[in-house]
């Protein structure tokens, strides 16, 4: 399910979005101010975010600034009550993808935010399988495939390991894949790389066994993922 980050400090207007967005199969955060939709961004990682512009605490053109300053590229759109054409311009110039003016049609709202999703997930994915060697990752399922060893990976783990496959015999050091991968997000140290890379090892723990590709530690360079293959690892 799609996650959304709402921030709307009308009680109504929120109400309304949260039922009809989750029986439109989207999972709904809701929130009613700037500090705490930069809190809830940082900690939920939405695919997309509703944004009002008057808050009580900040600004949403301030969120949606921030929100692109620290990476996030999903889809963002603006539900106000300002209708001038300076507060649209100003608002699509943060880096928002719509500017839908209160009162709004909801039926209007789902098809255009399903649009801008199918837009970014389409620039974001050119390709569903990925290859190194002999070991095959679908993107799309998040299945990793090598001989007849199968394992399904969560979607951080999938996009490590994409990493690691596109830049396959090279090291790659832990910053530049904590900048990659989780520098955006903000509140975490570099020591989540070393996490998921135990997590992602585990998981591959059948295919290398059966002579596969290995994540290994190349000592003041970063990991790589070792694409030789010996004849059998115990």
């Amino acid at each position: 399910m799609t996650r959304l980050l709402v921030a709307e400090d009308d009680s109504d207007i929120a109400a309304m979005l949260a039922r009809g967005l989750g029986a439109e199969g989207f999972t709904v955060r809701l929130v009613a101010g700037a500090a705490e939709a930069l809190t809830a961004a940082k900690e939920d990682l939405p695919e997309a975010v509703l944004l009002d512009i008057m808050l009580p605490d900040g600004s949403g053109f301030d969120i949606c600034r921030r929100l692109r300053e620290g990476g996030f590229a999903g889809p963002i759109l603006f539900l106000s009550a300002k209708d001038e054409i300076q507060d649209r311009v100003e608002g699509l110039g943060q880096g928002a993808d719509d500017y839908i003016v209160k009162p709004f049609s909801f039926d209007e709202l789902v098809a255009r935010l399903r649009t801008h999703l199918l837009r970014r997930q389409g620039a974001a994915t050119p390709q569903a399988v990925l290859s190194a060697g002999r070991m095959k990752l679908d993107t799309t399922t998040r299945q990793v495939t090598f001989a007849d060893a199968r394992v399904r990976l969560t979607q951080r783990e999938a996009e490590l390991l994409a990493l690691l496959m596109s830049r396959a015999n090279q090291p790659i050091s832990r910053g530049e894949i904590f900048d990659r991968l989780w520098a955006a997000h903000g509140g975490l140290s570099l020591n989540v790389v070393d996490v998921y890379l135990g997590y992602l090892r585990t998981k591959l723990g059948d295919i290398t066994r059966i002579g596969g590709p290995i994540i290994s530690t190349v000592r003041g360079r970063g990991f790589l993922l070792d694409l030789r293959e010996p004849v059998y690892r115990a």
